[in-house]
């Protein structure tokens, strides 16, 4: 039977989707392909199989992974009718109507030789029983339990599902016979990120400079959404440099638009204004520093790099030599040694995805939400990767348990699901877990071993010539006399960590700004420079808090 010929009805048409308008997900769409296209065109080989078609099918990922697009493609391709259905407004407001509303759509599924139902949403219509509170949505789990379980009676049906809440959904629906697969959508690779990307600028006029696989690069943990919107984006900021202020209301002129081109800097602007959806409820941010802005601690950077950047460059490397890269590191050292801020320069130097969190963030009053909150910042990091995810802090939410209780022993429930979820990193995932503390003496032990926290690594106070480093980026582009020098200060600041040589420097400037205004109160700018006497005045003032 040919089911291409067949007509959408006109209320469910909506524009003709192919496989070629998705890119990224031809693994997902295969996967999707052999359970519906093959019972569909080829159901008498079931027959003399002696088995039954799959009749069900679950998709989930998160918002904007393209799980609605995968549906309606596979639909327009068979070319049967496709009856698209948003859960929630399978609830009405009488008694009994959801139920009727749900027969119905079974019921004109039915009508034709070959039909595909999509339930979008799908966890607003059967959530969990023994969650929901409400008598209706347990009534339509039921009614909808009853009408998968009659396939044998309604011909080629294939029922089609989508969340992102698949934990949300009752677990009876979770099971062969019903939804006989459930395929997961992931964050595209590189490869399909490239894909997408050409999807969406083939009709954009592009300058010579855009490369699109250096975007494709540079776009970690992005979903077709978000790559969506960032061709998007660009052409907006295009659009914006394109029209003059001169231009009247109208028509543009033809030869205005035979001149707007996008270039790589449209869309290098508009990947800093695009937010992930994966990482969306978390603090996330593309570090604007690199290793290069650290002064000093050469031999933590080179580890670091091992540890961080290498993995991602030469994975060929590590699975030929059948290696794993480690799943976490921590960083100690006294107060103001530079732990986060190296932190976000791996992120910056390795170019994946930067999620912060403070430990204290994590904490609740309200039993278990704290373990969920560890659950929900690795499942985020986990669609966002390749990602470093960094708890700063961390001797806060993870002590050493057995020490006494708190409120609910809800530090020892956050140490145990934190330490579950480290065991659940897969070496394919690409997610490495950065923690830093000053105090690592109260950290549980159970993390510090090989397989979670691999690397322990403290930084120490700078030598005279990790303090001439640091000195040398803090001076740099400051208006500095040439009698001071780096050497000379570094000399003098023995004792004195990262953060206090980066105050030292600003109190001189603020020195040299007084001495400024003293000398000229009027708001007409005067040239002035900072010299060894304001380094002095400076020095004088503050004391290193740290003893050599």
């Amino acid at each position: 039977m040919n089911f291409r010929s067949k007509k959408v009805p006109e209320r469910e048409q909506s524009r003709r989707l192919t496989y070629n308008d998705i890119g990224g997900l031809s693994r997902e769409i295969s996967r999707v392909r052999e359970m519906i296209e093959l019972p569909l065109r080829h159901p008498e080989l079931f027959r003399k199989l002696g088995v039954e078609p799959p009749k069900g099918i679950l998709l989930h990922g998160p918002p904007g992974c393209g799980k609605t697009m995968i549906a309606r493609a596979v639909a327009h391709e068979a070319g049967v009718p496709f009856l698209s259905v948003n859960g929630p407004e399978i609830i009405q407001q009488h008694y009994g109507e959801s139920e009727a509303h749900l027969r119905k759509i079974f019921e004109a599924a039915q009508q034709h030789p070959a039909a595909i139902i999509f339930l979008d949403e799908i966890d607003a219509v059967a959530p969990a029983r023994d969650v929901v509170l409400g008598d209706v949505e347990k009534r339509v789990v039921a009614q909808l339990l009853a009408l998968m379980d009659g396939l044998h009676g309604r011909g080629h049906v294939i029922v089609i599902a989508a969340t992102n809440l698949p934990n949300a959904i009752d677990s009876a629906l979770r099971r062969p016979g019903r939804f006989d697969r459930e395929i997961e959508i992931n964050p595209p690779d590189k490869h399909g990120r490239l894909e997408i990307l050409k999807i969406h600028t083939h009709a954009m006029p592009l300058a010579r400079d855009v490369d699109l696989e250096r975007i494709a690069a540079a776009t970690h943990g992005f979903l077709g959404a978000d790559l969506a919107a960032l061709c998007r984006e660009a052409a907006m900021l295009c659009a914006q440099e394109a029209i003059p202020r001169t231009v009247a209301d109208g028509p543009l002129p033809q030869s205005l638009l035979s001149s707007v081109i996008v270039s790589m800097t449209h869309f290098e602007r508009a990947r800093g204004e695009i937010d992930l959806s994966t990482t969306r409820q978390v603090f996330s941010e593309a570090p604007d520093v690199t290793l290069a802005d650290v002064g000093g601690l050469e031999d933590v950077k080179a580890l670091l790099r091992e540890a961080v950047e290498w993995p991602l460059k030469y994975a060929d490397r590590f699975a030929h030599a059948r290696s794993a890269a480690p799943k976490g590191i921590l960083l100690t050292g006294a107060p103001g040694t530079g732990k986060s801020f190296l932190a976000k320069a791996i992120a910056g130097e390795s170019g994946v995805n930067f999620i912060s969190v403070k430990g204290p963030e994590l904490l609740s009053k309200w039993v278990g939400d704290s373990e969920k909150g560890v659950r929900d910042v690795f499942k985020k990091a986990r669609q966002a990767s390749p990602a470093i995810l960094f708890f700063d802090e961390v001797d806060t939410i993870l002590p050493k348990r057995g020490q006494g209780s708190n409120a609910g022993n809800i530090s020892e429930r956050m140490v145990g699901q934190f330490l579950l979820e480290l065991d659940n990193i897969d070496q394919l995932t690409q997610l490495v877990v950065l923690c830093a503390t000053n105090r690592p003496d109260l950290i549980d032990p159970a993390l510090i071993r090989p397989g979670r926290l691999d690397l322990v690594i403290e930084l120490p106070l700078p030598d005279k010539e990790a303090r001439r480093a640091i000195l040398g980026i803090q001076l740099k582009g400051k208006p500095v006399d040439a009698d001071v020098s780096a050497d000379w200060l570094a000399a003098q600041t023995e004792g004195m960590n990262g953060a206090e040589l980066g105050a030292l420097s600003q109190r001189a400037a603020m020195l040299a700004i007084r001495e400024s205004i003293a000398r000229d109160p009027s708001a007409k700018f005067q040239s002035f420079t900072i010299g060894q006497a304001h380094f002095s005045a400076a020095l004088a003032e503050r004391k290193p808090r740290h003893a050599s």
